[in-house]
């Protein structure tokens, strides 16, 4: 019970400076809805639906962003956020999340100032960072900008990994080995580490810049080997952004997974989204990294919320 306690105390104190950190900054604390008529359709997400119309928010981003397409002014918030069929050691179908956004930052931007939350939250050194091409070069030796599945069998078959499963698809595959095979690695830096500028076909709800090929703006933080954030250099193309929801869309289909409505008013909102960045951290995923612990315990979410 004692460790429980502190624990709780733990979780409490993280809270209090988050706020701090954001009121120093004048970053302003807002509220959105949790339950909407439509949600995400990315199909790496499934929701919670109530009478065929209703839908538990697997994060706020899409509220945040018509409430910052309004207001044009950086906030953040702490909320609760819902997802069907995730369950594990650092899963849970409920869990709370911290979203932020700042006006005029590109994903650089952002990621500097996830250093100084870090350090100053979590009293963690400065992040390590590397791009989604050197991380895979580093640890796998291969580009993953310019490489087939068929390579990427390879290397999954050399590591003794079961491919059978498996569909016929990039991402899928890239996934897969980043999860098995680098993944490990990131739990033994002292540091967090920021992997940053993915493929462009995982996007997202990122910009897409063009250097030698088309790279997503945006990134992803991990600390003891646990993703704790996800961030975009927003994209702000309604037109693009229909495209991406209707190939989330087919790609549902094709899984035989729920279809869900299109933001309508999301995608409205887009055209006044000024140009910002903005980023999701996992609250419990947070607080798991910072107790060392190796799982996400029911006990302790209950007794820190309640």
């Amino acid at each position: 019970m004692n460790k429980l306690s502190l624990y709780t105390k733990l979780r409490a104190n993280i809270l209090k400076k988050i706020r701090n950190f954001f009121e120093v900054r004048n970053i302003l604390e807002v509220e959105t809805p949790l339950l909407m008529s439509t949600t995400n359709p990315a199909s790496y997400l499934d929701s919670f639906c109530f009478d065929n119309k209703f839908y538990l928010q697997t994060s706020p981003e899409f509220a945040m962003k018509r409430l910052l397409a309004i207001c044009h002014k950086d906030i953040y918030q702490i909320c609760k956020a819902f997802r069907k069929n995730e369950i594990g050691k650092i899963h849970n179908h409920e869990f709370t999340i911290l979203e932020w956004y700042r006006i005029n930052f590109d994903h650089h931007d952002l990621m500097n100032e996830m250093d100084n939350f870090f350090i100053d939250i979590a009293n963690l050194s400065k992040a390590v960072r590397y791009t989604y091409h050197d991380i895979y070069m580093k640890y796998l030796d291969i580009d993953p900008y310019n490489t087939k599945i068929m390579d990427l069998k390879i290397i999954a078959k050399k590591y003794n990994l079961d491919i059978s499963f498996v569909e016929e698809d990039i991402d899928i595959w890239l996934q897969i080995l980043f999860s098995h095979l680098i993944e490990p690695h990131l739990i033994h830096y002292e540091s967090p580490v920021f992997i940053y500028d993915f493929p462009e076909s995982q996007a997202m709800l990122s910009k897409v810049r063009f250097e030698k090929q088309k790279i997503a703006s945006r990134f992803e933080i991990y600390y003891r080997g646990i993703e704790l954030a996800n961030g975009f250099h927003e994209l702000n193309d309604s037109n693009e952004q229909r495209q991406r929801f209707n190939n989330d869309l087919n790609m549902r289909n094709k899984l035989n997974m729920p279809l869900v409505p299109i933001d309508e008013a999301l995608l409205s909102a887009l055209n006044d989204l000024p140009n910002c960045s903005g980023v999701a951290l996992g609250i419990d995923r947070l607080m798991l990294a910072l107790s060392q612990k190796d799982h996400i315990s029911i006990e302790d979410i209950l007794l820190c919320r309640y």
